[in-house]
């Protein structure tokens, strides 16, 4: 009985152990990818959430809470050296992981459905999609190579977590987040529960070419009616 109770303590531990962010955020950087930490969803003494706290942030009416950067001067923060991120979550073990967009790679942003039909049909077509990650059942992540900061400026936007381009007004369930932007990274979880996850690893390869990719999410848009 007493073995029972000491194994039932130690998988209620285990579950509300907090993921190895961390550890996450230094594979990371060992890709070259910059990241800083994030907020994350407020919890009471017992581990649970507390009811009208979803953001650790503490501010009233967050609008991404557990999803947003813990310092106002994150892209500054942002970074790759591996000692600095270890001591961020050394003192901060809970925090979620972010990852700066339009630095190394960009990310275009889809609500889930949108991005499941067109994986599908990337995947028959035989052409490489690079990383892909989903958040909850809501919106699905495609990380492809960055355009940098094209000589053109009316080439290019700045695209915020709650932003749309206004070109793809037809499509505007389509995010791009390049410069001055970022994504939360598995395996956070955001204020609403939801946690990012994988859905194709990153594996070291060349990310795709945005605009390869593109054609496929802006005609799963207009496929699914978003």
């Amino acid at each position: 009985m007493v073995t029972m109770m000491r194994r039932r303590s130690r998988r209620r531990a285990a579950a509300q152990r907090p993921p190895a962010l961390g550890a996450a955020a230094l594979n990371y950087a060992a890709l070259g990818w910059p990241v800083c930490p994030g907020v994350h969803p407020s919890r009471g003494l017992d581990g649970t959430p507390e009811p009208g706290r979803a953001c650790s942030c503490d501010r009233v009416g967050c609008p991404a809470p557990g999803a947003h950067p813990v310092s106002p001067t994150w892209q500054m923060q942002a970074t790759v050296d591996s000692e600095t991120i270890r001591q961020w979550w050394e003192t901060r073990p809970e925090a979620n992981v972010i990852l700066v967009t339009g630095r190394v790679f960009d990310v275009l942003d889809v609500p889930a459905l949108v991005g499941a039909t067109a994986l599908a049909s990337m995947t028959a077509d035989d052409v490489p999609t690079g990383p892909v990650a989903v958040q909850g059942t809501e919106r699905m992540l495609f990380f492809v190579a960055t355009r940098g900061a094209p000589a053109d400026e009316d080439e290019w936007w700045s695209c915020g977590l709650d932003s749309s381009p206004d070109m793809f007004s037809q499509t505007e369930a389509l995010r791009w987040h390049c410069r001055d932007s970022y994504v939360l990274a598995p395996p956070s979880r955001d204020g609403t529960g939801q946690d990012v996850r994988w859905v194709r690893q990153p594996a070291g390869q060349p990310l795709p070419d945005a605009l390869r990719l593109l054609e496929f999410l802006v005609d799963a848009c207009e496929e699914e009616g978003s």
